[in-house]
């Protein structure tokens, strides 16, 4: 499974999501990709001012700004349901 975070490097909140979302990564055996958002045209226009942003793989949101610990279990627990 696959996490996709949308991301800038001087972002303070990208960099706490990010730490935030290691804790989580051991047990729930997820990756993380790490997107610029400025290096990427399709998706700037629409994520521009939410970041950081917080993907699963099929490019649904699942937060943006702070890492929402609910939202993201539900998302790791369903994955792990469908397998």
């Amino acid at each position: 499974m696959k996490l996709i975070l949308l991301y800038r490097e001087y972002c303070s909140l990208c960099k706490e999501m990010l730490e935030e979302l290691k804790k989580y990564q051991k047990q729930y055996s997820f990756d993380i990709e790490i997107k610029d958002i400025d290096n990427d045209e399709d998706l700037l226009p629409q994520y521009d001012e939410l970041v950081p942003v917080l993907l699963n793989e099929q490019y649904h949101e699942i937060c943006h700004y702070h890492l929402n610990t609910d939202a993201l279990l539900k998302e790791l627990n369903a994955r792990r349901n469908a397998d």
